[in-house]
């Protein structure tokens, strides 16, 4: 078994680790080069979150808090979308090649989530 470490924010800005244990023994690799672009994007992300938090807290009009909110969410998709075809193109290629039927299903139950 291997152990994961999920982070999660939620929509105050409070982060939350939980490590738990796969079944799954695939190994995972990210090519650095593909791993600074999702952060890079995931930071710009963050940034204009932040921003919007002030815009609320500053009784700023909606229809700019709503625009900021739709840049947000339309870089989190994004980001979402390469992760998706980094995971595809790497991950799930080498656990299909090793008989990992369950990283698969696994790959299929977060994409449901996500779209």
């Amino acid at each position: 078994m291997s152990k994961v470490t999920h982070t999660h924010v939620d929509e105050f800005g409070n982060v939350t680790t939980h490590t738990h244990e796969m079944a799954h023994e695939h190994g995972h690799y990210h090519s650095p080069e593909e791993k600074k672009k999702q952060i890079n994007r995931l930071a710009r992300a963050i940034g204009h979150l932040q921003h919007v938090k002030v815009m609320i807290e500053n009784d700023e009009d909606c229809a700019d808090v709503l625009m900021q909110l739709s840049a947000v969410n339309s870089a989190l998709k994004n980001l979402g979308k390469e992760i998706i075809n980094e995971h595809m193109t790497h991950c799930i290629t080498h656990a299909i090649e090793d008989g990992d039927t369950h990283a698969v299903e696994e790959f299929q139950k977060a994409v449901q989530k996500f779209i």
